[in-house]
């Protein structure tokens, strides 16, 4: 058993196919099913089971999986660690998150980071959702991911930065531009452009809904916040979304208005880690500084006219 053969094992079991993990090793599909074989041999037991689309672990597999993944990111770490002392590093933070999120939540602390840090290595590893984001931090040798905050995941520790409080995304000429607030009554029977169902964003909202009574259909499916809103502004349909730190406020924005939807519960996102008492020090620093940027940026969004939010996390240090 080497440390390759479980690396593989690893990236099939996160992957669920003998094929991608070859073609992302830029290998032979039987090379790669050579390294799981020589894991049974040396266990004894199965450790995949075929399907009709890819590989699963059997419940043994799923014992070495857990394992060796954590057993992996940890050596990963103290291997990166040891490299940027030989080389004279100051070391490097390594951040897993979507798309638009380092627009909007992080480019204020990433230029303080950096003015602090200069010779820090900081890296960005853009994912397409938080599961996808969870799945990173475990496989890779990441140290924080960005996300939505959800139910608990296993081998994942999760802390609030701030909660996003939800508004109506209208074109200025709609009947409801002008309104002070969007009673949830409102949005029954309106077509929404929502996020795509398995976001951990569209399922918080579609369970929102679902608690008040509210039925609502969609003719439009996007993959982010920003797309929705730039639709909305078009003209082409309403969007629910929440009120990101950046965006304008109601009564200033243009052909876009935001209308405040107080009674749906707000969305929390902020950190994740595999464990917050072994981040290395400047990923605790860098999510600091994320974390008191976000505070600042809330505390301007609320002067300006968005309804308060509930108290944001300065810092995320014990």
């Amino acid at each position: 058993m080497t440390l390759d053969d479980l690396r593989v094992f690893v990236a099939v079991c996160r992957a669920g196919s003998l094929s991608a993990v070859a073609r992302e090793l830029a290998c032979t599909q039987s090379a790669v099913s050579q390294h799981v074989k020589r894991l049974e041999r040396e266990t004894g037991v199965s450790l995949l089971e075929r399907q009709a689309r890819g590989v699963v672990p059997t419940h043994a597999g799923r014992v070495l999986w857990d394992a060796a993944a954590d057993g992996i990111a940890g050596l990963d770490l103290a291997l990166r660690r040891l490299g940027d002392l030989v080389s004279g590093n100051s070391g490097s933070v390594r951040v897993t998150t979507g798309g638009t999120t380092v627009r909007h939540f992080m480019s204020e602390a990433i230029v303080a980071f950096r003015r602090r840090y200069p010779k820090t290595n900081l890296e960005f590893q853009t994912e397409t959702s938080s599961r996808s984001c969870f799945d990173a931090l475990v496989a890779d040798n990441l140290d924080l991911a960005w996300v939505t905050i959800g139910s608990p995941v296993r081998g994942i520790e999760q802390r609030t930065v701030v909660e996003l409080p939800w508004v109506l995304a209208v074109r200025a000429d709609d009947p409801f531009a002008d309104r002070a607030r969007i009673d949830v009554a409102d949005l029954a029977g309106i077509s929404l452009i929502r996020l795509p169902q398995n976001s951990t964003s569209g399922a918080r909202l579609d369970t929102a809904f679902a608690e008040l009574g509210i039925r609502s259909n969609s003719d439009t499916s996007v993959a982010d916040w920003d797309t929705a809103v730039l639709l909305a502004e078009l003209g082409l349909g309403h969007a629910v979304v929440p009120a990101l730190p950046d965006w304008p406020v109601p009564g200033n924005a243009g052909l876009l208005r935001l209308v405040p939807i107080p009674d749906l519960p707000p969305l929390p996102v902020g950190w994740a880690v595999r464990r917050w008492d072994a981040l290395p020090p400047l990923a605790r620093i860098f999510a600091d500084t994320v974390a008191g940027s976000c505070a600042e940026k809330g505390e301007m969004h609320t002067a300006s006219g968005l309804p308060a939010r509930p108290p944001l996390v300065r810092r995320l240090s014990p």
